[in-house]
């Protein structure tokens, strides 16, 4: 397929620290003159050390986020037919959606958000069957692929090798990620071909449980995971691929975090204790991630982030089924009610500073070397103020140099800790090349 040209866009902000050295005329050149006049009071006025120290690092370090949903908005916009999607800029795509939304990610804005390494998730919704969810997933490897194809911007990447060899060519690191382990059908043969296509993560439940473990948002059914669930975390491991423990329960948690043998990561998470939302992350589980290497890759979801907000949901749905429940067969009169009650309680904002409370909470328990950024963009609504997108990721790290964080330990959360977690996995499939595929097939009354 004939790809798309390099844009100099994202390889002169990728590919800074890259550049070789020239050599210099050490004679000392005349002073330059001093600017004046409103414009130069202005550049004065707006300097601001943390933006200077968030921009090295992110020369240096380009943002590794771990979970962006793109693909699927391939498939609901354009139903997998990419030749009438331009990546180049998406700024239009407000006419394929119901609610006029525009899609938050597309290389002009990648490039601005300094992002040099992408997990896209090929996520497939939990109402399907374990075949069909087998055969989307399928499918949604297959257009992200052909995505990261069509663009010389994207380099597909399955080692953490691949990754840091994009960041020197100035292009964007590719990974693949199934979110959620009904893509695999239970069947370890299924997540052995997966992982021969390229996944490098599989979330283990979405928002609904599958036959072996249990998800944060669903009525638990096996304490955790199941034997079986025990024994995909230990084949994921044999593989190198990561163990995603965002949307699982707090026990399934526990479990993946005993049999581990290599780093997890939560790969669109928050800390529990900032806000209680059932798909962050407990201090009971922060305190483990040191011990075994993980991550979690912070989210920009509002509803995970902002406590406050997440109340006021919670009292808009709680009205939303009063409403219902008084004006039975009356929606008009239902949306007139519900029109009333937003004007006299308004959303509360949310902020990237309610983003840098959860890595600022994260860092405290479990140490800078347990963090990441995980955004979920194309995947929500909206994002904070200030990081609607995909080219917010400076705006956070400035908040967050502001904070007191020094570059090096931006540079960590930024992409230097989701490199060491993906290279630490390889290492130890790599030690255990030897030993043979897990066989077991899961229980029938499990089926």
């Amino acid at each position: 397929m004939m790809q798309h040209a390099a844009r100099p866009l994202l390889a002169a902000v990728l590919c800074a620290c890259a550049l070789p050295a020239v050599a210099q005329d050490t004679r000392p050149a005349d002073p330059a003159p001093r600017a004046t006049g409103p414009e130069a009071e202005r550049a004065e006025t707006e300097f601001d050390p943390a933006v200077e120290t968030a921009n090295a690092a992110l020369e240096v370090a380009p943002v590794f986020d771990g979970h962006n949903d793109v693909p699927i908005q391939l498939r609901a916009r354009f139903d997998n037919r990419l030749a009438g999607f331009d990546f180049a800029d998406t700024a239009e795509t407000g006419e394929t959606h119901p609610e006029g939304r525009v899609m938050q990610t597309d290389l002009k804005r990648l490039a601005e958000g300094r992002v040099g390494a992408q997990f896209w998730s090929v996520y497939v919704p939990v109402s399907l069957t374990e075949p069909e969810a087998v055969q989307m997933t399928l499918e949604q490897i297959d257009v992200t692929k052909r995505l990261i194809e069509s663009y010389d911007e994207l380099a597909f990447a399955r080692t953490a090798d691949d990754v840091e060899n994009a960041f020197r060519e100035g292009r964007i690191a590719s990974l693949l990620g199934m979110e959620g382990g009904h893509s695999i059908g239970s069947s370890l043969a299924v997540l052995r071909q997966m992982h021969d296509l390229g996944v490098r993560y599989m979330t283990l439940t979405h928002s609904a449980n599958t036959p072996w473990a249990d998800s944060a948002t669903d009525t638990p059914e096996h304490g955790g995971l199941s034997d079986f669930g025990k024994d995909v975390v230990r084949e994921m491991n044999r593989l190198g691929m990561l163990v995603d423990l965002s949307h699982v329960s707090e026990e399934a948690m526990i479990d993946a975090l005993d049999v581990a043998r290599a780093p997890v990561i939560f790969s669109h998470s928050g800390a529990r204790a900032v806000n209680g939302h059932a798909r962050n992350v407990p201090d009971s589980v922060l305190r483990r991630l040191p011990y075994n290497g993980g991550i979690v890759m912070v989210v920009a979801l509002p509803g995970y982030l902002n406590e406050e907000r997440r109340q006021w949901f919670a009292e808009r749905e709680a009205e939303q089924a009063r409403q219902e429940s008084l004006l039975q067969g009356q929606p008009d009169k239902v949306e007139a009610a519900m029109e009333e009650w937003d004007a006299a309680n308004p959303e509360p904002a949310t902020t990237i500073s309610h983003m840098a409370d959860h890595i600022d909470h994260i860092r405290e328990v479990a140490g800078i070397e347990s963090i990441g950024i995980g955004g979920d963009f194309d995947g929500m609504p909206t994002g904070p103020e200030g990081f609607e997108d995909v080219s917010g990721y400076p705006a956070l790290f400035a908040e967050l140099a502001r904070r007191g964080y020094s570059q090096a330990e931006l540079e960590m959360i930024a992409s230097r800790n989701a490199v060491r977690v993906l290279r630490e996995a390889q290492r130890y499939a790599a030690s255990v090349r030897d030993e043979p595929p897990i066989e077991t097939l899961i229980p029938p009354a499990a089926q």
